[in-house]
């Protein structure tokens, strides 16, 4: 029998949150695309694998056109060669680092439920094109866990980039997730990485469920107040991420879960980069079409924090009036919907919240509202007051080691 837990998941739908869902690359748009793509697709692809250990998936999940528009082999070296001076610098937000564990134990428990070293396993939560993510709970703390799996030689001979495989996109994202910690973003636990198996594993907290934001969109919106409380944690985990230099590059409603106490975390960086200094020009495609800023369309770079701010604001329209604002029938309806057509608002919208949303899903990045002045805007502000400042530990860390140079400089 299925634990409470696990039939709550199934219910909720919660699978997609954790980036579970196919990341097919879109062809840009070009006069000889007519191919008919369906709008599962367009929003965030999706189907199964099968319900076992095997995570296996199939090749045509990432399609070759992935390879050619994908970021040339600098830019991938870059980003990780960042993540790992920025380790060996100790610029990390947290205080006990990522759990690494390099043994493997899979067996059963006395009731025959399948077991990952210290953790039963209850029911699968989602699958898709580079594994699954499958619910279990912990015998040392009793704590439920979602955790994601991957076949390592599977994923190596998927060609995702020139330069990269499917296996890289998953090394970035436990090289990103172990630098993190913020109350608005999925915390990363503990990785489990044999060497002598063929298994990874990804052990996230659990978040229970998501707002409904399925198929075209949900049949109503949130209504304002849970709007803008969404959107308020979602701008401070956003804000956090761009601090920190790191393009999520796939905001959406299916990346973003809802605590029983109605806290969104964003999750799923498997298409997320890293940049230094200002300079945040992209070359990869954000994941998902419906959500991808007009500049994405258009040119061959991109600001990623712009464009991810645009996916925002699409997330908000679709919160508010429980639609997308741009979909076509067609990938390139689609892009010509995005780069062409004006948001068109309700007359009897709220003002402020209009005012907002047209800022947002400006077309031109250059005058598109930025992260900081979305959280000072009015309607977000409301009622609440100004986003809480959160000091992460990097930067709580920093003041006393320059207190303790200083200090030293006198000593001298």
């Amino acid at each position: 029998m299925l634990s409470k837990s696990c039939s709550i998941a199934k219910m909720m739908g919660c699978c997609s949150c954790f980036g579970f869902t196919r990341k097919r690359k879109p062809a840009k748009p070009s006069s000889g695309f007519n191919n008919r793509l369906s709008q599962e697709l367009l929003l965030e692809g999706g189907g199964d694998t099968e319900d076992d250990d095997n995570c296996s998936s199939n090749d045509d999940l990432i399609n070759s056109d992935h390879c050619e528009e994908s970021e040339p082999q600098t830019r991938t070296k870059r980003s990780e060669d960042i993540l790992h001076i920025r380790a060996e610098n100790g610029m990390i937000c947290r205080q006990c680092p990522v759990k690494e564990t390099h043994r493997l134990v899979r067996a059963e428990d006395e009731y025959g439920n399948k077991t990952i070293n210290e953790y039963v396993r209850e029911c699968k939560i989602g699958a898709g094109s580079y594994g699954k993510v499958v619910l279990y709970r912990s015998r040392v703390d009793g704590k439920h866990y979602a955790i994601k799996a991957f076949h390592k030689s599977h994923l190596l001979k998927l060609r995702v980039a020139p330069s990269e495989t499917a296996m890289t996109d998953v090394y970035r994202e436990v090289l990103i997730m172990k630098m993190l910690n913020h109350p608005n973003i999925v915390n990363l636990v503990e990785v489990i990485d044999d060497p002598e198996t063929d298994h990874f594993y990804m052990v996230l907290e659990y978040v229970e469920g998501k707002w409904v934001c399925e198929g075209s969109g949900p049949a109503s919106g949130l209504g304002e107040s849970t709007a803008r409380k969404y959107l308020r944690d979602i701008v401070s985990g956003l804000m956090y991420l761009h601090d920190h230099k790191i393009v999520h590059g796939d905001i959406k409603p299916d990346n973003l879960l809802v605590t029983r106490h109605g806290t969104v975390k964003i999750g799923d960086f498997s298409v997320s980069q890293v940049f230094e200094d200002d300079n945040d020009e992209l070359r990869r495609s954000p994941g998902t079409p419906v959500f991808t800023a007009p500049e994405c369309c258009l040119g061959v770079t991109y600001r990623g924090r712009a464009a991810d701010t645009w996916a925002v604001g699409i997330t908000l329209y679709c919160m508010i009036l429980g639609q997308y604002p741009f979909l076509g029938e067609t990938l390139q309806d689609t892009y010509e919907k995005i780069v062409n057509n004006p948001i068109i608002l309700p007359d009897d919208m709220n003002p402020e919240l209009k005012n907002l949303i047209e800022g947002i899903l400006c077309k031109d990045p250059l005058q598109r509202l930025s992260l900081e002045a979305i959280a000072e805007h009015p309607w977000v502000i409301g009622d609440h007051g100004p986003l809480p400042q959160y000091l992460c530990w990097c930067k709580r860390k920093r003041p006393q080691e320059e207190f303790d140079g200083n200090k030293d400089d006198i000593v001298a």
